[in-house]
């Protein structure tokens, strides 16, 4: 009984291993970029939309550029939020720290 509970708690182990790997994958950072670009979009007015655009460094694959106008961070900010519970952990914390840089970069702005 006891060597299935460490089989079992081995087999998670790896499994979330594997999870932290695939989700700092560029592609994956890529795919989950468009999918908050998207959302941003949805979110916001007609006027802001062409306000929104978010595109990844041809060289540092993992460097993703942001180009906000500060009227769109809120829909920006929200399209994250609804999408963390859906990704993988690695990737959610990848995003919740681009969330605290857009704060900083907009509380630097007031100053």
């Amino acid at each position: 009984m006891s060597e299935n509970i460490e089989i079992k708690v081995l087999n998670r182990l790896v499994q979330i291993i594997e999870d932290a790997k695939q989700g700092l994958d560029p592609e994956v950072l890529a795919s989950w970029f468009q999918v908050i670009e998207s959302e941003a979009k949805a979110l916001a007015p007609e006027e802001l939309r062409d306000k929104i655009k978010i595109s990844q460094d041809p060289y540092l694959w993992m460097k993703f550029n942001l180009t906000l106008s500060k009227r769109a961070i809120p829909y920006i900010m929200e399209a994250i939020e609804k999408h963390l519970k859906d990704m993988p952990f690695a990737t959610r914390l990848y995003f919740q720290k681009v969330e605290e840089i857009i704060e900083e970069e907009l509380l630097k702005s007031y100053k």
